[in-house]
């Protein structure tokens, strides 16, 4: 009977999610091919956030010292209303993140990040057998005439077989479509504009300099939109997300570049100090037509898993959906890691037992923000502002659920060489 440590996994996707199971897979002895269909492993240049649930994750996987040099900390999440900029509530983040749940929350460029855990699985150092990492190469069917083998085919005719094939593809993920899971997409009706905008352009600009003064994560509520902006890189870059009703050209095509002159008439009679942000995007900013998927405990067929956006892709109104991918590979590994090749099919439905139900409600609670972000003035939107001053969460699940759990049952994978807290 082959043990885990002869296990071959094929990851199909190369994005955080993908990489996250890459690593942690390989810190348990298990043998990971990596399948990305770009012709270059990297990032989109944006920004991320990682509350943390998700730098608890990381930190675990040995990544503290790397993520401490990338890393840009926020002191405090401000909600802004959209008219005047008036602070209708501030938690704090910080030091009272890492006292509070022994893991803080970070802020990264996107890049930055997939470098790290790339760097990791390649790492000749590193604890487990090295990351195999295939670029180029575009799934188009998987063969499992051999089921407990299952065959990922590219599109230029390789065949990479293995004892687990882990579908981390995305949204519209080529592992989900080919073995014909239920279709669960659904088109949000929205769009979002993201952008970068360089640090000295806000901190020349009396108007925008007050947000390299503090670094806070700030989002801005207005009726049928909102904006989320923080920095990165030690503020070498501001992050813009801006989210608006779809334009029928974006969603035709999925996505769009974008122009600094579109994100400010997106924001019409909003606060001055938008439009000042927004002028100052430049580069690559770009508009996205947003999708989720609907909530669905489907994720395995045999030795076939998704992974993250593949099986519960999310709107953005959580700022969850890599985090979520990555608390997914962490017990994906820990179950795989823990059974003999033979029980892979109890392994992989145990982590959905133990993931679905929990991505399942974000899901469910980002979409709910969709409405809660964007009343319209009025009763509503002033009970939501005051319930918001005694913030303990937004519209479904509170913070300090969402951030304090584990989903590891050893706590031991998740502990920390030093404390944070000092």
């Amino acid at each position: 009977m082959r043990t885990s440590q002869s296990y071959d996994v094929t990851v199909v996707g190369g994005g955080l999610g993908g990489l996250t199971a890459a690593l942690s897979l390989r810190q348990k002895g298990i043998r990971v091919t990596v399948l990305e269909q770009a012709d270059e492993l990297g990032e989109v240049g944006a920004g991320i956030q990682t509350a943390p649930n998700a730098s608890r994750i990381l930190t675990g996987l040995g990544l503290r010292a790397r993520l401490e040099a990338i890393h840009t900390e926020p002191q405090d999440q401000v909600r802004r209303r959209w008219e005047d900029g008036s602070v209708i509530a501030l938690t704090p983040l910080g030091d009272h993140c890492k006292r509070t749940y022994n893991a803080p929350y970070w802020h990264y460029h996107r890049a930055d990040l997939h470098r790290v855990l790339l760097d990791a699985c390649l790492d000749p150092d590193g604890p487990g057998p090295v990351v195999r990492v295939r670029t180029g190469s575009r799934i188009v069917d998987v063969d499992r005439t051999d089921p407990a083998r299952p065959t990922a085919v590219t599109a230029t005719g390789e065949r990479h077989e293995a004892d687990v094939l882990i579908g981390a593809d995305g949204i519209r993920s080529a592992v989900r479509d080919v073995l014909g899971f239920p279709d669960t997409l659904v088109f949000s009706g929205e769009m979002a504009y993201r952008a970068l905008v360089p640090g000295d352009k806000i901190a020349a600009d009396p108007a925008t300099r007050w947000l390299v003064d503090r670094f806070q994560s700030t989002i801005w509520y207005g009726p049928d939109r909102h904006l989320v902006h923080y920095l990165i890189r030690g503020g070498e870059y501001l992050n813009v997300v801006a989210i608006v009703p779809c334009t029928e050209e974006v969603a035709e095509r999925w996505s769009a570049p974008a122009t600094a002159d579109e994100l400010v008439d997106a924001f019409p009679g909003w606060d001055d100090r938008v439009a000042a942000v927004l002028s100052k995007a430049e580069g690559d900013a770009s508009a996205w037509a947003m999708y989720y998927r609907r909530r669905d405990p489907v994720w395995v067929d045999g030795h076939v898993a998704l992974l993250g956006d593949a099986c519960h892709a999310m709107l953005p109104y959580q700022a969850q959906g890599a985090s979520q991918a990555m608390e997914d590979a962490a017990v994906l590994a820990e179950e795989l890691g823990s059974v003999p090749v033979s029980d892979v099919a109890g392994a992989l439905a145990r982590y959905v037992a133990r993931r679905a139900k929990h991505a399942g409600m974000v899901q469910e609670a980002s979409l709910r923000n969709k409405d809660f972000y964007h009343l319209p003035d009025g009763p509503e939107q002033r009970a939501r502002d005051a319930g918001l001053r005694d913030f303990t969460g937004e519209s479904d699940v509170s913070y300090d659920w969402l951030w304090r759990g584990t989903p590891l049952n050893d706590p031991d994978a998740e502990s920390f060489s030093y404390p944070f807290h000092r």
